[in-house]
């Protein structure tokens, strides 16, 4: 038996499985790519805003800020100015 007949002898479901398996990995690989095509977008949006004289580390937090429930965010605010007060700060 050469090696080519035991390729053959594989069963049709399971070559059906590989070229699926491949589809779910090529998609995977092409995403991955467009993530760091975005990620390269925005640092230049960033660099550019720098550019202009914006503080890049606070407009990051506002959009930390923008992602989160309103409800949260002032109970944060409010746990902080508590922990403030208490250290006379």
């Amino acid at each position: 038996m050469t090696d080519a007949s035991v390729i053959d002898e594989k069963p049709e479901s399971y070559r059906v499985t590989a070229d699926e398996l491949r589809q779910f990995i090529e998609r995977f690989e092409r995403l991955e790519a467009e993530k760091r095509d975005i990620a390269e977008q925005q640092k230049e949006v960033m660099a550019e805003a720098k550019g202009r004289g914006y503080d890049t580390r606070v407009m990051r937090k506002v959009i930390a800020l923008r992602k989160r429930d309103a409800d949260d965010i002032a109970e944060e605010e409010a746990v902080l100015e508590m922990y403030k007060e208490a250290l006379g700060m």
